[in-house]
């Protein structure tokens, strides 16, 4: 008798869920996005989360919030029995208390491993799955016959990011019609979301082609925010996507932006540019934020001396470079010819991420700089902080992502992006084509 194999009993059953203290980090909610499934926390990884949680940073406060979380799911029960939680699951924290006190104790990495293979040796007719971000444990955990995968909640595949831009070949008389009125109706053929960007071509004729983009009500394709005649800050867009980013960066209804691209695509020059435009030149806003994740490139440089500025200067001076630049190419803004003049009077601000958590900040013109560094939690930290008349830009290349607890299907960024592809508030570009030079167009697809 040939029976049926086993995956296909396994996959309605309940899973053992045990988590790293990376996932816990990354979102300190995934203990309620398991389903109806058991989380297990194991006691070694609690001891790392206390590690962190006196640390004035993203991953100290998160540790403070996942401890809040399981103290507040006790409510008068045992974790170590198993709590139920809101989803319809279980929460629970392992621990041997026999081997609690012992003066020797495993690494983390090898307690997880030992605690999956304890719970599925217990219980082996329900499934163990060890989750963590940390690639090499998963490497290990498979060598040991062990389930293990990252967390999938909120990954984004980037064969599945949204664009932002469409090419749609209309009638010649259509694109006639769309210069001359500055706008035509979307075309039924074309589904398409708000502030979505779309090239126009001919119909049998594609040297007839316009840029457009759809209205915030989703039902035109209106003409572009044109840059002023001399540039923003002496710059001018070379391409349809610089040409789209300037629309979204110039369009005061579009609060949120998002510009993702390889190295060289004008991302953070661009942002740069018109901040400077709509902030210093025509007053639209108040002032300037700039914001990086810090996040070290190969080995961390360690301790730096000096007060907060100095300490901040390596990590903030590719936005001082951005900012002389764009002060040498358009001329002096407010009496004001260098960078360090401009932060002086406080027209542009520069800080690390790690104290925007608390802020309320209205009228500012933000730009989040390499943000494919961030979680989605920091993420949601950062847009939550934006108050009145405020517009939030961010910029990122997921294929250049330092942070150890993201990639480039579940950082922040991404998530970000298709999350707001429907919102009548948000607009994303996708910067292709590299304008930095021949060299850095060649290293960034050659490399």
């Amino acid at each position: 008798m040939v029976r049926a194999p086993p995956i296909r009993i396994l996959a309605d059953m309940r899973k053992n869920y045990i988590l790293d203290a990376n996932i816990l980090i990354h979102d300190p909610q995934s203990i309620f996005h398991f389903a109806d499934n058991t989380v297990v926390i194991p006691i070694a990884v609690l001891s790392e989360i206390d590690a962190f949680k006196k640390e004035m940073t993203a991953r100290g406060y998160n540790a403070r919030h996942v401890v809040r979380l399981l103290d507040s799911l006790r409510n008068g029960r045992s974790l170590s029995e198993g709590v139920p939680a809101p989803g319809g699951g279980v929460v629970k924290v392992y621990c041997e208390t026999e081997r609690l006190f012992e003066g020797s104790r495993l690494p983390a990495d090898l307690e997880i491993l030992r605690v999956a293979r304890t719970i599925h040796e217990a219980d082996p007719q329900t499934p163990a799955v060890i989750v963590t971000k940390d690639i090499n444990l998963r490497i290990r955990a498979d060598a040991a016959g062990l389930k293990a995968e990252d967390y999938e909640s909120d990954r984004v595949l980037l064969a599945d990011v949204y664009t932002g831009q469409h090419e749609h070949a209309i009638a010649p008389s259509m694109i006639e019609t769309f210069r001359s009125a500055g706008s035509i109706d979307v075309p039924r053929n074309l589904s398409v979301h708000p502030n979505e960007y779309v090239l126009l071509r001919g119909e049998g004729d594609e040297r007839k082609s316009a840029l457009a983009r759809v209205d915030a009500q989703g039902k035109k394709l209106v003409a572009l925010h044109q840059a002023p005649q001399a540039g923003l800050c002496g710059i001018k867009p070379r391409n349809k996507d610089q040409f789209f980013a300037v629309d979204a960066l110039l369009d005061d209804s579009v609060q949120l932006v998002t510009l993702m691209g390889k190295a060289g695509t004008g991302k953070t020059v661009l942002a740069l540019a018109a901040a400077m435009v709509q902030s210093l030149r025509r007053q639209a806003y108040r002032g300037i934020l700039v914001a990086r994740p810090v996040v070290p490139v190969g080995r961390d440089l360690g301790f730096l001396p000096g007060d907060i500025g100095q300490k901040l200067d390596p990590w903030m001076k590719p936005v001082l470079d951005t900012v002389e630049f764009l002060l040498d190419a358009g001329g002096p803004i407010h009496g004001c010819s260098d960078a360090a003049e401009l932060l002086r009077t406080g027209l542009i601000e520069i800080q690390p991420l790690t104290y925007i958590r608390g802020r309320n900040i209205a009228k500012r013109f933000v730009i989040i700089d390499e943000a494919q560094n961030l979680t989605p939690l920091e993420v949601k930290t950062v847009i939550t902080r934006l108050g009145q008349d405020a517009k939030v830009v961010l910029t990122g290349d997921p294929f250049q992502i330092d942070n150890p607890y993201v990639d480039a299907n579940s950082n922040g960024f991404t998530y970000l992006v298709n999350r707001f592809r429907a919102q009548p508030v948000a607009a994303h570009v996708n910067l292709i084509k590299g304008e930095r030079s021949t060299l850095a167009e060649l290293a960034a697809n050659l490399l």
